[in-house]
């Protein structure tokens, strides 16, 4: 397994290349109250927009692009609990190659039903008494298909990577203007989820190229913390069973390519709990009016909650995505309590 980093910012812009046309660019959305209750000016990332309704769109289409003929009609496989299964689905309509997805049971309805219905099929599994990555390998191996993993690829990381460059490039631009002045800003900070940590990866490789001084942060659920664990000990750490309601987030370990990646570039990973990110995912509903699932929520919650200290700094945030199930949502929110500081 890979400990050298393996993706640079060549291969970002290459990507970026790739994607145009392709990817959604997604907007830059900012709030006056929500840099009050923070106390920093916020730019967000909304990748709820993005096709298949999260950034996962970007490093599938990457990854699958770069296939050569045989590997294209043979077909790929993957293993996803939704968002990079719903990618990896249109991306091979889009591209006109066969995909097979190893799915959990727990898997949200709602994002099993995309996947299938971008023509993919599903080949589900019992997560508490399989594991997805030999599911995914007895599939691959048995039918000859091509592995797309959802993170620890360099094509996919890549692909991850550009969301940030946009977010750059668009709050230089003067994007998501609050003040009205028309005047662009540097970002000084930015979060990024983190699961199996793809989308950290990719964005701390182009905010570092582009921003060096600017702080990068990554951001899991308290119950599903392996990047957390890696990133303070030293080395890969599996976390057996991870509890959240961020579904998108639980990944067991970091990779070889997305572990040499933080290592090298990230400067921060932090936590948060539960009720933090319901307290942020209501925010973002009531006040933003933006459909986020809640691992979407994830990466503002510690700034939302001013655990970072980040007061008076402009800071970049990816919201990761919003495929949510608007049932189970509007169960979460109903439990959440936060004032919003009027």
């Amino acid at each position: 397994m890979s400990t050298e980093p393996t993706v640079d910012f060549s291969h970002i812009e290459s990507a970026a290349e790739r994607l145009a046309g392709e990817a959604n660019r997604t907007p830059v959305m900012t709030s006056r109250t929500l840099d009050q209750i923070t106390g920093c000016r916020v730019f967000l990332k909304c990748e709820n927009f993005q096709r298949a309704g999260a950034f996962k769109f970007r490093g599938a289409y990457n990854a699958m692009s770069r296939l050569n003929a045989d590997e294209k009609a043979a077909g790929v496989v993957t293993h996803s609990s939704g968002n990079h299964a719903q990618a990896t689905a249109l991306a091979g309509r889009l591209l006109d190659v066969r995909v097979t997805v190893a799915m959990p049971l727990d898997a949200p309805a709602v994002k099993r039903k995309a996947t299938e219905g971008y023509g993919a099929e599903v080949v589900t599994y019992d997560p508490a008494t399989e594991v997805r990555e030999e599911v995914t390998e007895a599939l691959r191996a048995g039918r000859g298909l091509v592995l797309i993993p959802p993170f620890d690829h360099p094509h996919v990381i890549a692909g991850q990577g550009t969301a940030a460059l946009e977010l750059m490039d668009a709050v230089r631009d003067g994007a998501g203007d609050a003040a009205g002045d028309g005047r662009g800003v540097e970002l000084e900070a930015m979060l990024a989820p983190c699961g199996g940590g793809g989308l950290l990866s990719g964005t701390a490789i182009a905010c570092k190229s582009r921003l060096p001084g600017a702080r990068v942060i990554g951001v899991e659920p308290e119950g599903s913390d392996c990047g957390n664990r890696a990133f303070h000990g030293g080395a890969i750490a599996r976390v057996s069973h991870p509890q959240t309601m961020a579904d998108g987030l639980k990944s067991h370990a970091l990779g070889g390519h997305t572990f040499a990646a933080i290592r090298e570039h990230v400067d921060q990973m932090v936590t948060v709990s539960e009720d933090e990110i319901r307290d942020t995912l209501r925010f973002l509903w009531e006040r933003m009016k933006l459909v986020v699932e809640p691992s979407g929520a994830v990466g503002l919650a510690p700034l939302f909650h001013r655990k970072l200290g980040l007061e008076g700094r402009a800071v970049g945030v990816i919201i990761s995505g919003g495929n949510a199930d608007v049932g189970a949502v509007a169960e979460w929110l109903g439990e959440a309590a936060v004032s919003l500081g009027e």
